[in-house]
């Protein structure tokens, strides 16, 4: 990682995979961010940079970098190791944190959940698996979490059949193109958990998607798939 690429991730700003922290306020609160990269598809936290994309540099590059190892070491599971370098800009220093997409999803947060995370936690769930929304670090629903394990490369092999159950669904779907676990269970008379892993098992073999809005989550149609 060089100034050239660390000057253009400044210039475009936060998103999915990018990530700016003036500060470290606490290994915990970085915890999650890094296992919402690791649990996604990776990305870059830069400390020393304000939210508006200017450089204010750390006051210790050698106390932050260690919160980060601790972050990553004592405050996740498994354990996620970033890459880290130091960049000077004039005479203030950036922490470039680098985060590799994960083969050991999912990684759990070891930290206390805090009030903040109550997005899944309202519906009684609390996963303590955080991933990236669009420029945000969410927890992870259950269904998530489900389908995270099966991207492992040690996961069972799936295996799927299409029923009543399912046939519903698709009728459901074509009409209203959109409905939640909840709705789902509903529709075919089985509890939220039954309609869960149901749902999991169309994701994984790609005739359903799973789609995050806000703390909301709901199931479509893949656009590819016929029914």
């Amino acid at each position: 990682m060089n100034y050239k690429t660390v000057q253009e991730l400044i210039d475009e700003g936060e998103g999915f995979r990018i990530e700016f922290k003036r500060r470290i306020s606490s290994p915990e609160k970085i915890a999650r961010t890094i296992i919402s990269f690791a649990n996604t598809k990776g990305g870059t936290i830069l400390f020393g940079v304000d939210d508006d994309g200017s450089i204010v540099g750390v006051e210790s590059e050698k106390s932050e970098i260690d919160l980060i190892e601790m972050a990553g070491r004592d405050f996740t599971d498994p354990e996620i190791h970033p890459t880290i370098n130091v960049l000077s800009f004039g005479r203030r220093d950036v922490i470039v944190c680098q985060i590799e997409e994960s083969t050991m999803k999912p990684h759990y947060f070891l930290g206390e959940v805090q009030h903040s995370d109550e997005s899944y936690r309202k519906n009684g769930e609390n996963t303590r698996v955080y991933i990236r929304v669009n420029d945000n670090t969410m927890m992870a629903s259950r269904e998530t979490v489900k389908i995270l394990e099966a991207e492992r490369p040690d996961a069972p092999p799936l295996k799927l059949g299409i029923g009543e159950n399912e046939h519903r669904l698709f009728k459901y779907l074509e009409e209203h193109e959109r409905i939640t676990v909840r709705e789902y269970g509903r529709l075919i008379n089985v509890s939220d958990r039954r309609a869960s892993r149901l749902l999991v098992r169309l994701i994984r073999a790609g005739v359903v998607r799973i789609h995050t809005h806000e703390d909301r989550e709901f199931f479509t149609l893949a656009y590819d798939v016929k029914v």
